[in-house]
């Protein structure tokens, strides 16, 4: 399973979604690979936070997946 865009943005589940908006925005100024030239560390990070917005980033998209998360629960 992927990693949870809850947990990799640092909100819950039930943010927001001004929340969640801020959190992406500041992990992505924090861990840009422009920022932080030659860590791949950082770079990876970016992409997981990149990955984790793109999962949540309109409501439809976080209605999505909040159902399928609870489909593979179930």
């Amino acid at each position: 399973m992927a990693e949870d865009p809850y947990r990799v943005l640092g909100v819950s589940p039930d943010a927001p979604h001004a929340e969640i908006k801020r959190a992406f925005r500041k992990l992505a100024r924090q861990y840009h690979p422009d920022r932080n030239p030659g860590d791949a560390a950082a770079e990876e990070r970016f992409k997981a936070i990149q990955n984790a917005w793109e999962k949540v980033e309109t409501t439809e998209k976080r209605q999505a997946f909040d159902e399928e998360q609870r489909m593979e629960q179930a």
